[in-house]
C-alpha cells in the first residue's frame, strides 16, 4: 500500500497552503479616533466642547444607514445618530458641542464635556443595540487615541 503514505503527504502539503481565516473580522463601522482632551483650558465654551470628538469610519464598499445608531461613553452619555447615511469608505465626526449637522460632521449638542481626560471608553452600537466597535484609552499624556 504505497498510495497511503503518498496520499497522506499530499494532504499534509495541501493543509500547509490553505490560508487560515482571521480570528477577528473588522467591523463595518469602526471608531478610528477619540479626541478626548480638547485643546486649551476646559472652560465649557462651545469651541472647546467641539474640540472633543469621535470619528466613525465606514470600512465597507457600500453606504450604511446609521439611523438609530448610537455612540456612548462608559458613564452612559449617549448620542443617537439621526438622518446619516455614511458613504463607502467615508468618515463621520461627532463633536460634543453645538453646531449645524452636515454630511460628515454632526453635533451632540452638549453644554458639558463627554469624554474624560484620563480614561474612558467609546462604544458604537447599531440601531438594534448590538455593540459594533469600541475604543478605550487610559492616558493623560496624550489628547487623543487613534483606534
Amino acid at each position: 500500500m504505497r498510495s497511503l503514505p503518498l496520499a497522506t503527504a499530499a494532504l499534509t502539503a495541501a493543509a500547509v497552503f490553505v490560508p487560515s481565516l482571521p480570528a477577528y473580522a473588522a467591523p463595518a463601522v469602526q471608531i478610528t479616533k477619540v479626541y478626548y482632551d480638547s485643546p486649551g483650558k476646559d472652560l465649557r465654551s462651545n469651541t472647546s466642547l467641539n474640540g472633543e470628538y469621535v470619528i466613525l469610519y465606514n470600512a465597507t464598499t457600500r453606504a450604511i444607514d446609521l439611523e438609530g445608531w448610537s455612540v456612548k461613553d462608559k458613564t452612559g452619555y449617549t448620542y443617537t445618530i439621526e438622518g446619516v447615511i455614511l458613504g463607502a469608505k467615508k468618515k463621520l465626526t461627532i463633536r460634543s458641542g453645538q453646531g449645524s449637522d452636515g454630511a460628515s460632521i454632526v453635533y451632540w449638542g452638549r453644554r458639558a464635556y463627554v469624554w474624560n481626560n484620563d480614561e474612558d471608553v467609546a462604544y458604537v452600537r447599531n440601531a438594534c443595540g448590538k455593540l459594533i466597535d469600541s475604543c478605550s484609552y487610559d492616558s493623560t499624556r496624550y489628547d487623543y487615541k487613534n483606534c
